[in-house]
């Protein structure tokens, strides 16, 4: 089919997915400037190009509870994707992340459009919990990107499509994380302490209570400790009303910018579970970490977790490097001992700056390649595979 544009369809199902969508869009042009797109995209998308075919926010919820919520909402939403899709009839289908929408949307383009490849940008935590989604997914999915290193290894042992590790984004900013001289002063200078209790309402809202508790222990064991805390822009009002409500105000920084530079000033931090953890395991931050679940999820979790850590730097590493506490382990007392104990040259802090030293080897492509150019080169590959096999079917037809 000389002369016929790329054309790729993306689906993202909230704001993580639209960064990796934009960096996504961007390595494919740089390979093929003839690509078009169309989906549903967040606001980094359609900033490079693309037209949604909802508005994101009308499906982007988290936590179980919060599906079940809005499942009647989300299923029409989903049956419009799926019906663009299929009259679109694209080279490529890429799934980004959010698997409770996205593989919706793909089981069902999948049974209409048998032929067209489905590649998955994010593997579903089938290490976690449902393992059997591995295995589920040959249905459907034809190639899983995977962010992290261990997670080809879990597809192959549970049976699930081809995988390969195509790094993380944040390899690509380890400038923007780790300090330049001058930027991380001597922890005997003026410690500073990073508070991260998500970038969730939901998070905000289970968290920002026992996290204030938790630095009103610090500075009242230490006054000359620095807290500082970055807010995401949509949550900054929430954030500041429950922080004037703590016995000590935190300094509060607002954008990426902001969270970077506070990052690379930071000694210790105490952080919500997610991939902050893999954010101050590059950046060499050590942290405590600690998490409230969904109130369902947390009625599930005994019967199907499989995984021994919640903290994505320490499933890297292969070790329980950041101390972490779900739920009511976590009380602010301890979680204040444990981050006390970062703040304080001694074994603790050592023990994990000597682990967290590891995570890039681990985590950096071998070839220096950039993760989003290894993605889109699997896409690219994906979509040409498919689209060489129709040009043979329709020369053999003319053929007969």
């Amino acid at each position: 089919m000389p002369g016929h544009p790329l054309r790729v369809a993306l689906v993202v199902g909230e704001e993580s997915g639209d960064q990796l969508g934009a960096g996504l869009m961007e390595a494919l042009r740089r390979v093929r400037p003839d690509v078009a797109f169309m989906g549903l995209a967040g606001e980094r998308m359609k900033a490079r190009g693309m037209k949604s075919v909802v508005p994101l926010g009308d499906v982007a919820v988290m936590g179980l509870g919060s599906v079940i919520g809005h499942l009647p909402r989300i299923v029409r939403r989903a049956y419009t994707i799926v019906d663009a899709v299929v009259e679109a009839r694209p080279d490529v289908l890429v799934l980004i992340d959010s698997p409770e929408l996205t593989h919706a949307v793909a089981r069902r383009v999948a049974r209409k459009l048998p032929d067209l490849p489905i590649v998955d940008y994010v593997s579903p935590t089938v290490w976690a919990w449902r393992a059997y989604r591995a295995r589920r997914m040959r249905g459907y999915v034809d190639h899983v990107l995977a962010l992290l290193p261990f997670e080809p290894d879990v597809h192959r042992r549970l049976g699930g499509p081809p995988c390969t590790y195509v790094g993380h984004p944040l390899i690509e900013r380890l400038d923007e994380l780790r300090p330049a001289p001058g930027e991380r002063p001597p922890l005997a200078e003026r410690p500073t302490l990073l508070v991260l209790p998500g970038s969730r309402r939901t998070e905000i809202s289970r968290l920002m209570e026992p996290f204030g508790e938790t630095v009103r222990r610090i500075s009242e064991a230490r006054p000359d400790v620095d807290i500082l805390l970055p807010a995401v822009p949509h949550l900054e009002s929430e954030i500041r009303a429950r922080a004037a409500l703590w016995g000590r105000t935190p300094a509060i920084v607002v954008g990426e910018a902001a969270k970077l530079a506070a990052f690379r000033r930071a000694h210790a931090a105490l952080a919500a579970s997610g991939t902050v953890s893999l954010e101050l395991g590059l950046a060499g931050v050590p942290t405590v970490i600690a998490y409230r679940v969904d109130p369902i999820a947390r009625v599930l979790k005994h019967l199907f977790l499989n995984v021994p850590s919640i903290v994505l730097t320490n499933l890297v590493l292969g070790e329980n490097a950041m101390p972490e506490f779900l739920d009511s382990a976590g009380s602010p007392e301890v979680l204040a001992r444990e981050t006390l104990e970062l703040l304080t040259e001694g074994p603790a802090r050592a023990a994990q700056l000597a682990a967290l030293a590891k995570l890039s080897e681990i985590m950096v492509l071998s070839d220096g390649e950039r993760p989003s150019g290894r993605a889109a080169g699997i896409v690219i590959e994906a979509a040409e595979h498919e689209r060489g096999r129709r040009a043979q079917q329709l020369r053999q037809g003319r053929a007969r």
